[in-house]
């Protein structure tokens, strides 16, 4: 068996001054409990003009645990929360960990048949839901899980201005409202015992291939995964001001919340991202220190006029996750925030999330990063998963360390060809093509899903869509490809284009036309579109992902 390589990344750690993080398996309950006993008026939660702070989080946070433990909660039980980004999100998140149970994001955007299917597969008890979403979603759904025995109903307003809220009658389930809940348990609880490999969370994928899947994450993956993502920009305690209006049921929401109650830090929930304008106001009334978004939101918010009354002095990192970012993107970004704050992330649901991060003071444009401290990353072939690639040659990115899930829950199948054995340890295949350079920085050219075969090469869709930023009249695009049925084993390569508003006023014809001559002088010939088409918009994911499944099913029908 041949040996691993050494870590080319290393250098760069040691002129950094970056070490490995020691394992730290304490659970979030721990660290509510010690800021409420150290700092109990530093705040915790800033939702609207509300805050809460650490001490009322925590006594918020037992008075939920008690009222679990009355519906029979227990650990190694499943908890939903089906909620955006308010209050109640935190509060029973903290709630799960001291009780050992674990949480499950149930996003606002599923149709009551996905969130049925999401219940029934993770096993969820009891759900935490807004009144609304009960009433539009739970009530519609045709036959309700047989796991499924209480449902508690919550207001968006419930830690504002309390009132009755929304009556919900849901068949065969018993409903609670959340603030009663609270008002007749006990303020007190303590974070019981853990082991470190309890699941914590049970994170569904995008399901942008089959059914999603949950992802049994762990007290470690989740908590030591800060750790590593702050490796390289150490956090300070109470010292913190995080902003971003990434949704908490997404991996990405869930790992900046984490972190910031961890150091104390004060973090802003933003019910709505697509309220760019209350979101750069949060921002001017509290500078914030930690930023992050992903590319088009950034864009929003770059274009919104509040933006320029923002003060980042303070602001030590502002990261950008989920897509790619452009380089035109990037330097707009750095022009409004300052340099060497910028970096990357580049993870998955599986992988706690983040197992590569640009080091602000050492980031590369055009790569994601290096591996976070803890984490290491192998380039191997797509055929055998175990050739590892010498520098500049692309395959599939594998991902070994803490941060890397347990299993999928209940999907033995699924697990095992994900997690595999290579060269004595497990190893995630994440499914990302991209290389690795003589340093260590990692470059994604594209899902393996999303990469396309012409004439025997290859056809990065990331690649043709950043490209095509360089063109005024192409607001954004996406690149799918199709069986080519004239060529076996061959894709055609479908263009989908949403124009800016100046070039959705031009003759369609003349803008296709320069379009594709732009594409023939800065493409290889197979690479260019051989079908175009012109889109309202471009569907987006609920973190701002091309929706290609979206655009796949369009395709289809």
């Amino acid at each position: 068996m041949a040996a691993l390589t050494e870590l080319p990344w290393q250098p760069i750690y040691d002129e950094l001054g970056v070490a490995v993080p020691p394992l730290d398996d304490r659970p979030l309950g721990y660290f509510i409990e010690e800021h409420a006993a150290n700092r109990p008026d530093a705040v915790a939660l800033q939702y609207l003009d509300r805050e809460i702070s650490y001490r009322e989080l925590n006594e918020l946070a037992n008075r939920c645990a008690n009222s679990l433990l009355s519906l029979d909660v227990g650990r190694g039980d499943v908890v939903g929360i089906h909620l955006p980004n308010v209050p109640q999100y935190v509060v029973a998140l903290v709630a799960c960990c001291k009780i050992g149970c674990a949480g499950s994001g149930v996003s606002p955007l599923l149709s009551p048949g996905e969130v049925a299917y999401q219940i029934a597969d993770a096993g969820i008890g009891v759900l935490l839901s807004l009144d609304n979403l009960a009433v539009s979603v739970l009530t519609r759904i045709e036959e309700q899980p047989a796991c499924l025995r209480h449902v508690i109903v919550t207001s968006a307003a419930d830690h504002l201005a309390p009132s009755l809220g929304v009556d919900c009658d849901i068949s065969g389930v018993q409903v609670h409202r959340y603030l009663d809940l609270l008002e007749s348990a006990s303020p007190r609880y303590f974070q019981r015992d853990t082991d470190p490999h309890d699941t914590m969370m049970v994170q569904y994928t995008g399901g942008t291939t089959g059914s999603p899947k949950g992802a049994e994450l762990t007290i470690r993956n989740l908590m030591y995964n800060g750790l590593q993502t702050s490796a390289c920009a150490p956090w300070t305690t109470y010292g913190e001001f995080v902003a971003t209006a990434f949704p908490l049921f997404h991996a990405a929401g869930l790992a900046f919340v984490l972190i910031s109650l961890r150091y104390g830090g004060r973090f802003f929930l933003i019910p709505d991202p697509r309220d760019v304008a209350h979101f750069c106001r949060q921002m001017q009334r509290y500078p914030p220190t930690r930023l992050a978004a992903v590319p088009s939101l950034y864009q929003l918010l770059l274009a919104c006029p509040e933006i320029a009354d923002v003060d980042f002095s303070q602001l030590r990192t502002a990261t950008c996750g989920a897509a790619p970012l452009a380089a035109q993107e990037r330097r707009k970004i750095e022009s409004v925030f300052g340099a060497n704050k910028l970096t990357d992330v580049f993870g998955m649901t599986e992988t706690g999330p983040v197992h590569v991060s640009n080091p602000p003071m050492r980031a590369r444009a055009a790569a994601v990063g290096i591996p976070v401290p803890g984490a290491d990353i192998r380039i191997v072939d797509v055929e055998t998963g175990t050739r590892e690639m010498p520098p500049g040659e692309a395959g599939e990115i594998i991902s070994s360390g803490p941060q890397v899930m347990k299993g999928y829950l209940n999907l033995p199948a699924e697990s095992a060809r994900a997690l595999r054995q290579w060269r004595g340890r497990t190893w995630m295949y994440t499914g990302d093509i991209g290389y690795m350079d003589e340093e260590g920085y990692v470059y994604v050219c594209d899902r393996a899903k999303d990469m396309l075969v012409v004439g025997g090469y290859k056809v990065f869709s990331v690649e043709v869509e950043d490209k095509l930023q360089a063109l005024d009249c192409v607001a954004s695009s996406a690149v799918i490809g199709t069986a080519d049925a004239a060529r076996p084993g061959n894709d055609v390569v479908n263009l989908y284009v949403e124009l800016t508003p100046a070039a959705a006023k031009r003759d369609p014809a003349g803008v296709e036309k320069e379009i594709l001559a732009f594409c023939r002088q800065n493409m290889a010939p197979y690479k260019v579109p051989k079908v175009l088409r012109f889109i309202e918009q471009i569907p987006l994911t609920s973190v701002g992902k091309i929706d290609k499944k979206a655009l796949r099913a369009r395709l289809a029908d």
